[in-house]
């Protein structure tokens, strides 16, 4: 017996006049003494964009991380050779980026690699759709629907701000399906907060400029805690004690622990971590159900490297990115 044909997906819908999207339109247009009116009927005409919140859902329960896995999808030769033009043609303002923020080139050069490809995939989106989306019907099977959710009308109204500041159309941007914008792909509220016009041109442009990218990632690390001059991680062999190793990977990404208290807990911190001034953290990535773990010690720049995306994986493709960008850089250049 064959299947019944797969029923057409409905297509999107306008939001419409809910009432939580006219009490929020209501309110900005007060606080910014907008036209009320109007930032009612462009609200009520954004789609609600089902495959945003597909998007937005977390990976099932169950599902094994894996690092190499993850890795191999940046740290390829078609974006290590878009690195090097990338870097080639930046590289004036990335030694500027370094000498004013203390950011590395290869961070900097990691972070725009890993977002969006040096520029080529910067999301499609409508960010107003996509943010209005997720402000008023965010799924609800979230595990943090509620806090996302606030999180998103923060962003909408910080986007809508952004937009009457910089001259844009609201309903033309294009972003991800989470709203990030541009070559360094910032949240609103990052770009209003962070961005820099690092070309001289007058203005902040994060879609267009590459150059104001990079001095916006750099200005964003910096005023997370960036340290000139320390590493990001080192290596480590955990203890053999289940309890202690539990007790040294429960804080996560958070630097929580020096090398003397690593060492008295059993673990062996590589000769470079026992020379390390300040707390660790203890990182543990998984490879698939089947193969060892990674395990690393983060640094208080390892964290701020995942203030940019709460991630230990993303944090450090970004840092192995830069690092073999560098490396294939200076071998073309022998």
């Amino acid at each position: 017996m064959s299947k019944p044909a797969a029923q057409p997906t409905a297509p999107p819908q306008p939001l419409g006049s809910r009432p939580a999207v006219i009490t929020f339109a209501d309110d900005l247009a007060a606080a910014q003494n907008w036209d009320a009116a109007a930032l009612r009927e462009q609200l009520s005409q954004a789609l609600d964009l089902p495959r945003v919140k597909q998007l937005i859902l977390p990976a099932a329960t169950g599902t094994a991380k894996n690092w190499t896995a993850y890795r191999d999808r940046f740290i390829e030769p078609r974006r290590l050779e878009a690195g090097v033009a990338f870097w080639n043609e930046h590289e004036a303002a990335l030694t500027r980026a370094e000498s004013q923020y203390g950011v590395p080139a290869e961070v900097i050069v990691g972070i725009i690699g890993v977002e969006t490809f040096y520029g080529r995939i910067t999301g499609g989106f409508k960010v107003l759709d996509a943010l209005a989306t997720l402000a008023f019907d965010f799924p609800a099977e979230h595990p943090r629907a509620a806090d996302r959710q606030a999180f998103f009308r923060d962003e909408l109204a910080e986007f809508l701000k952004l937009c009457r500041e910089n001259g844009l159309d609201a309903a033309d941007v294009r972003g991800s399906y989470a709203g990030a914008l541009g070559w360094p792909q910032f949240m609103p509220g990052s770009w209003r907060r962070h961005a820099v016009d690092f070309d001289g041109d007058g203005r902040v442009d994060l879609i267009a400029s590459p150059v104001d990218a990079i001095g916006s990632v750099a200005h964003y690390l910096s005023e997370y805690g960036w340290k000139p001059g320390e590493a990001t991680h080192y290596s480590v062999t955990l203890p053999a004690d289940r309890l202690q190793r539990a007790r040294l990977l429960a804080p996560d990404i958070k630097p929580t622990f020096t090398a003397a208290e690593l060492t008295t807990a059993g673990a062996q911190p590589s000769e470079a971590a026992r020379d390390h001034d300040g707390p660790m953290a203890v990182i543990e990535l998984q490879n698939g159900p089947k193969k060892p773990t990674t395990v690393l010690l983060g640094t208080q720049n390892f964290w701020v490297v995942t203030r940019y995306n709460w991630s230990a994986y993303y944090a450090l493709a970004v840092i192995e990115l830069g690092q073999a960008v560098r490396a294939r850089r200076l071998q073309a250049q022998r």
